[in-house]
């Protein structure tokens, strides 16, 4: 049997879905699990690992910046605690018309879901909790 072995793909929902957990290293929507962080952009939702969840950098933005043109606010939830987002961050954002709001992942995940039901341009990036 010539098989290839195993292949990773890398962590995709094609959609819009409500976050229905968070907590224990990851998140549940869609009737799935997925363990690590997300991004939640108007493509889907993603799996997202930022280079080091405590110092975020544009690059960890990429993707969400590529769909730039989709999105108005972006919450980033930053872990258990509050903390300020990086200010070269904050003015890419801004540059691609972007408003960013920081938060804790908890606050992120309600107001997330809030903003996703009435149909706004929302996106999320989540750092998982344990």
């Amino acid at each position: 049997m010539g098989g290839k072995g195993i292949i990773i793909r890398e962590a995709h929902f094609p959609g819009r879905a409500p976050i229905e957990a968070y907590g224990n290293g990851g998140f549940r929507f869609a009737d799935m699990s997925h363990r690590g962080s997300l991004m939640c952009l108007p493509t889907g939702i993603h799996g997202w690992e930022p280079a080091n969840p405590l110092a975020l950098t544009v690059a960890d933005f990429d993707r969400l910046l590529a769909e730039a043109d989709k999105v108005e606010i972006l919450l980033v939830g930053m872990g258990r605690d509050l903390r300020p987002l990086p200010a070269v961050l904050r003015a890419a954002l801004k540059d691609a018309g972007i408003a960013s709001d920081p938060m804790s992942t908890g606050a992120a995940v309600r107001t997330y879901n809030v903003l996703l039901a009435e149909n706004r341009a929302v996106a999320a990036a989540l750092i998982a909790v344990d």
